[in-house]
């Protein structure tokens, strides 16, 4: 795969580096056949937004942050998608929380496993974090899910209280609810089963999402709980920011 070269200054730059990062992913063999598609969906609905995190995102972002700190076994999965795009920043912000990542992705394949184990471990290394990489030996199971997809980590997901799955998809982030967990969802498409499942769901990029949150641990202004927080109306208010554009 060839440098990047689109210069900053392009208005299309942010959404062409993100593109480059899943081909090199998929070169390396860590991205599902369907990962550039789902990309693409999730680009649209970027579109939609104005490519930008709206003041309700970043007010799900604070409280997804808040759960995530006051958290007893706080967790971020990670899948092919979000590894090439913020695979660096989720293991900063695990680093923060001092909780464990673990990989979880949809087709699961040794290969692929493997991959991502050896991608997430350099950034370990190269960031000196020593944050706990997980997924590799799954020793337990997502009840009422089928197939590989729901193999998980008895030290991770299962026994987690709060857990950010980041482009996930709905049949597992419903099986998550219903153990009782609090679940954080980014997706930019806010009517998708995922959205509609989470107990949070952040409509926003997962790169700028990354970013926010890592903002907000360096600025040390940690955010509360919002006991306020309906995660309906907080759909509700990126389908409006969506219908107000095109008026």
């Amino acid at each position: 795969m060839g440098r990047f070269t689109a210069d900053p200054s392009h208005p299309r730059y942010h959404s062409l580096l993100s593109r480059h990062k899943l081909e090199v992913a998929a070169n390396r063999g860590l991205l599902a056949d369907s990962a550039m598609i789902a990309h693409g969906r999730g680009e649209a609905f970027d579109y939609l937004l104005g490519e930008v995190t709206t003041a309700n995102a970043m007010a799900a972002t604070k409280n997804a942050l808040a759960h995530l700190l006051a958290a007893k076994r706080p967790i971020i999965t990670i899948n092919g998608n979000t590894a090439a795009l913020a695979g660096k920043e989720l293991m900063q912000i695990a680093e923060a929380l001092n909780c464990p990542v673990e990989i979880n992705i949809f087709y699961r394949t040794k290969e692929r496993i493997s991959g991502l184990m050896d991608y997430l471990t350099a950034i370990k290394h190269e960031h000196n974090l020593n944050t706990t990489i997980l997924g590799e030996n799954p020793d337990g199971k997502i009840p009422n899910l089928e197939g590989p997809r729901a193999n998980c980590c008895v030290d991770g997901i299962l026994t987690s209280d709060v857990i950010m799955v980041p482009l996930e998809d709905g049949d597992r982030c419903e099986a998550l609810t219903e153990m009782g967990k609090t679940v954080i969802v980014v997706d930019l498409n806010p009517m998708s089963r995922s959205a509609k499942m989470a107990s949070i769901t952040i409509v926003d990029e997962i790169s700028r999402v990354a970013n926010n949150m890592i903002q907000i641990i360096k600025e040390g202004n940690y955010p509360e709980i919002d006991i306020n927080f309906t995660n309906t109306k907080n759909l509700q208010q990126s389908i409006n920011i969506i219908a107000s554009q095109y008026k």
